[in-house]
């Protein structure tokens, strides 16, 4: 690896951070609801409980986890007996108290459905960092809440036109409310999971929005069920809170890239949202999970519009240690860096906040230091560019106002 540079090590490892993208920690009565093998993979069924296992990635986390939790030889099994016999209280305070990932606040998507029925509510996660986690609203939930109050009339005398005009008014409504409350900090589109991200950025005709809202209207007389996967009316609430987030000034975060099989992996390039980033210039959209595989797209466009940044979370642990340095030297590719977040994505376990936070930090550490071998950054800068993305940048973009914590880590002796 050649030499370490001790100013950068220090910065990457050991200066506090913000996760600017997470999700709630699974409430101690629910904390075997989900396969463990979702901690190191986004696939389902046998994808992910017989062949995640087999991956570098779960290879990699084995020793780490196996450490903390203090097991001689440990296997991917011997690591679930091990979490599973302690105390979730112990359990939550190895992996997520701030002495051992840095974090000093979670910005939570606390929008996954059901989440209020399994998961931590957002404010019970300040007990892990030393500053109040604040939260982001997903959009496309509290589109599917209105409509379903909404739809909740006889069908023989429904109004279309009456209920989207109920429905516009509502909405935006409740977007103002999160824009002027402190504890929100931003928004979320999961357009990218439910019709991809080649947004319009005007609408085709109210006729269109009416006709989706008439399937997904009927859909729920008949099943009780509600998701929003109707690209006009998708569109038409996607436009909306980016109106709604230019104005308040709070970023709009939208997932890319890296997901599960519900994606359709073509549509979810950033580079399909270049006509409505052009067409919404005073509203700040962040870049979700590195893009992977498509981050370079997404270095692009930070680099070209003002208004884009670029998240490099998810991919810890999802993707091999090489991968990770790969696509974080794809990332400052062409991105300022100042416009450069991280997050953890963490969700459901606590490993999820150690092994997100403690792998970019490696991840970070190797790349910058290696640049700085080569003449490519003076010391200096690689310093400022690991604090920056760590804290600064979404301290800024957020506007939190927060003072960092030099004394967050346990340091080792």
């Amino acid at each position: 690896m050649g030499p370490i540079y001790l100013k950068v090590f220090e910065a990457c490892h050991f200066y506090p951070s913000i996760d600017n993208h997470a999700h709630p920690i699974l409430a101690e009565q629910h904390r075997d609801r989900f396969e463990f093998e979702g901690l190191i993979s986004e696939a389902q069924g046998s994808a992910l409980t017989n062949d995640s296992v087999h991956t570098l990635a779960c290879r990699r986390v084995i020793p780490k986890l196996g450490a903390l939790l203090n097991i001689q030889d440990p296997t991917w099994e011997s690591i679930k007996t091990a979490r599973s016999n302690l105390p979730y209280a112990d359990l939550c305070n190895l992996f997520m108290h701030r002495r051992v990932t840095g974090i000093q606040c979670m910005l939570l998507d606390d929008g996954l459905g059901g989440v209020e029925d399994f998961a931590e509510g957002y404010a019970w996660h300040d007990q892990f960092g030393s500053s109040p986690t604040r939260r982001i609203v997903r959009v496309e939930i509290v589109a599917e809440d209105i409509l379903k109050s909404l739809f909740k009339i006889d069908p023989t005398s429904a109004d279309l036109i009456s209920i989207l005009n109920s429905f516009n008014t509502t909405f935006i409504a409740h977007l103002n409310k999160d824009a002027n409350d402190e504890n929100v900090v931003g928004f979320k589109s999961i357009a990218c999971y439910r019709t991809g991200l080649d947004i319009a950025p005007a609408a085709e005709s109210e006729t269109s929005i009416l006709a989706c809202l008439r399937d997904v209207f009927q859909t729920y007389q008949a099943t009780g069920k509600l998701r929003l996967a109707h690209r006009s009316l998708n569109d038409h609430i996607v436009r909306m809170a980016l109106g709604i987030s230019g104005e308040c000034g709070k970023p709009v975060q939208f997932h890319t890239g890296l997901g599960d099989n519900d994606i359709t992996l073509n549509r979810s390039s950033p580079s399909h949202m270049q006509a409505i980033i052009k067409a919404f210039p005073k509203t700040l959209f962040v870049l979700l999970h590195s893009a992977y595989p498509f981050t370079r797209e997404a270095g692009y466009l930070t680099a070209v519009y003002p208004n884009v940044f670029l998240d490099f979370g998810e991919i810890f642990p999802f993707v091999s240690g090489a991968g990770q340095r790969s696509i974080i030297k794809q990332v400052l590719e062409l991105c300022p860096t100042n416009k450069i977040l991280w997050s953890t994505d963490g969700h459901w376990w606590p490993e999820s906040y150690y092994l997100g936070s403690v792998q970019a930090r490696e991840a970070l550490f190797e790349v910058l230091n290696d640049y700085v071998i080569r003449n490519e950054l003076l010391e200096s800068d690689a310093v400022t560019i690991a604090q920056n993305a760590l804290f600064h940048n979404s301290n800024n973009l957020y506007n939190l106002s927060l003072t960092p914590n030099l004394d967050i880590f346990e340091r080792p002796e």
